[in-house]
């Protein structure tokens, strides 16, 4: 993710927080309140002086603007910061409270809810010097209002920022093959690093989880084919091994021949059988197999199957 994007999210959702609307039920009261003043001195013309009147209608309207600048709602997630002439007065909400206009002020809105925030590492230096981009993703709450709110300017940057620097210094000390295999350590180590950094502003981090880690294509290349050479390496081993066990096979099966001729011959003719039955026709060339296998006057034979090919029409 672009570090500037990231920051401009969090600004985003700074001011979503702190920028709060005046609730809608104020409105209607402040509404309400102007209303019956002004049909008060309409109707009351006549019967009350200037004086009365205008007392009436300024009167009024002073409840309804206290009542639209002192009445606050909370949702049922957020707790409001209250100050006092500049001082910490107490949290409120949620639901329904009241300020005191122009001494009291509700600066901060803290969302109890579990925040997740994504946070990247581009073209970070891994400790042999390959660069990478990781992606990763941060669960986290405030559990203590006052202390995020008083402690931290805007916690949710500084968490952003923290985790971002956290990322980097692991990968900065870690080899791509541990970055590569070892993302469950990673998630345990940087979740401990940022708990700590975050516990005094009234934070704790739930999870972190690495999402994805983007390595160059040239490397990827060449780390794809060193694993299809080690692949190729262990296919060419395991049929050396065979090949070891198949020629010790034979070597225990000559043992049941090499004092046993006629056995030899019976296993040399149950192999022509089968190449019969298998293939149809078969060829014996002169070799030193046939003599050992004793079949005498084979050699140069052509051995057709039962089922011959039509003979020519005369």
């Amino acid at each position: 993710m672009d570090t500037k994007f990231m920051k401009s999210a969090m600004e985003k959702k700074k001011n979503q927080q702190t920028d709060q609307h005046i609730p809608p039920i104020a409105g209607t009261l402040f509404g309400v309140i102007l209303v019956v003043a002004i049909l008060g001195a309409i109707f009351g013309d006549g019967k009350l002086n200037d004086a009365l009147l205008g007392a009436w209608v300024l009167g009024w309207t002073l409840i309804g603007a206290y009542i639209l600048f002192a009445l606050k709602v909370a949702n049922q997630w957020e707790k409001a910061v209250v100050l006092r002439l500049g001082k910490f007065h107490g949290l409120k909400g949620p639901g329904i409270f009241w300020i005191i206009p122009l001494v009291d002020a509700a600066t901060s809105w803290i969302d109890h809810r579990v925040i997740v925030t994504s946070f990247s590492a581009e073209k970070t230096l891994t400790k042999d010097t390959v660069p990478v981009d990781v992606d990763a993703v941060l669960f986290w709450v405030v559990w203590d209002a006052e202390k995020a709110a008083l402690e931290v300017k805007d916690y949710q940057s500084a968490i952003s920022w923290s985790s971002q620097t956290a990322l980097r210094d692991i990968i900065g000390r870690m080899m791509l093959a541990d970055i590569l295999v070892g993302r469950s350590a990673i998630d345990e180590e940087l979740q401990h690093i940022i708990d700590e950094r975050t516990t005094p502003w009234g934070i704790t981090v739930q999870s972190v989880e690495i999402r994805d880690i983007v390595i160059p294509q040239v490397l990827e290349d060449a780390m794809s084919r060193q694993a299809q050479a080690e692949r190729e390496r262990q296919a060419r081993v395991i049929l050396g091994e065979s090949e070891e066990q198949i020629a010790a096979s034979f070597a225990k099966a000559s043992e049941a021949y090499i004092n046993n001729p006629t056995a030899l011959h019976l296993r040399a003719m149950n192999m022509l059988f089968e190449g019969l039955k298998e293939k149809g026709a078969l060829v014996i060339v002169p070799s030193s197999a046939v003599d050992t296998m004793n079949l005498g006057g084979l050699s140069g034979m052509i051995s057709l199957a039962q089922n011959n090919a039509p003979k020519d029409e005369k």
